[in-house]
């Protein structure tokens, strides 16, 4: 993926104990999640040849990457949020959008993650167990905390979609919303009310040193639907039989 540290130098491998203040918080909650090889960069192709040197690969996914076109690629696929839409239809900074709609064209799959649309694979965010922050202790299942006022924290690009899921699960929600990718510090935790404290798994990537008790979070798996995963598997395989989609020209 691209980068959101302060790393000196890129590429950087990234592990699931790298530094997220380092490497950036997604790359490090990827690495866990996952336990593939990992690379950041604001070069994208030079975090692809580090990983081919690093690593064997025989798919690199690029997170967050249609735009970077200096990257080889033969697989696109967009995800379009299902609530907002494409806004005022806009630009960033006019709007919200990186590029224009007519660029999903020529992507190979859309995936929605709010609705259903046409011509769109509908995704929806399943949540797991809820877990303690500090790593000691049991997980607790979201229904345990049903009925019960809890400080929501949220520092994600639409913060509003993580409360709206606890509130769909019967918690009462108090709102402490962030900017996306904040630099957490321990005062930033520090509520008057004193009540557990629930956030998503990207937040406690960078919370979990901060010592905050009765602190919890939400693993979530995303759901595709459609036969998303049999189509790419068959287009994945498709590459490797034709010998196009070996991952050895990242530029």
């Amino acid at each position: 993926r691209g980068y959101g540290g302060a790393a000196r130098h890129w590429p950087q491998q990234v592990r699931p104990d790298s530094d997220p203040v380092t490497v950036g918080d997604e790359a490090v909650l990827i690495a866990r999640r996952t336990g593939c090889p990992m690379a950041v960069g604001p070069d994208r192709p030079a975090a692809a040849r580090a990983l081919l040197e690093w690593h064997e690969c025989d798919v690199i996914v690029s997170d967050d990457g249609l735009q970077h076109y200096a990257l080889g690629r033969e697989i696109e696929i967009a995800v379009v949020d299902g609530v907002r839409r494409y806004g005022n239809g806009h630009c960033l900074p006019a709007g919200p959008l990186r590029e224009g709609r007519r660029r999903l064209r020529g992507v190979d799959f859309i995936v929605n993650n709010g609705s259903r649309g046409r011509l769109e694979y509908p995704m929806r965010l399943r949540p797991g167990e809820v877990l303690p922050l500090n790593g000691e202790g049991e997980g607790r299942s979201l229904e345990s905390f049903r009925e019960r006022r809890v400080h929501a924290v949220a520092g994600i690009g639409n913060p509003g979609r993580f409360f709206e899921m606890l509130r769909r699960h019967g918690l009462e929600v108090v709102e402490h919303p962030f900017p996306d990718h904040h630099p957490y510090r321990a005062p930033d935790l520090r509520f008057e009310e004193r009540l557990p404290i629930l956030m998503t798994e990207k937040d406690a990537v960078k919370c979990r040193a901060l010592g905050v008790s009765d602190a919890w979070y939400l693993p979530v798996e995303a759901d595709v639907e459609g036969g998303f995963r049999e189509r790419l598997l068959e287009r994945l395989a498709r590459l490797e039989k034709s010998g196009t989609g070996k991952p050895d020209r990242p530029a």
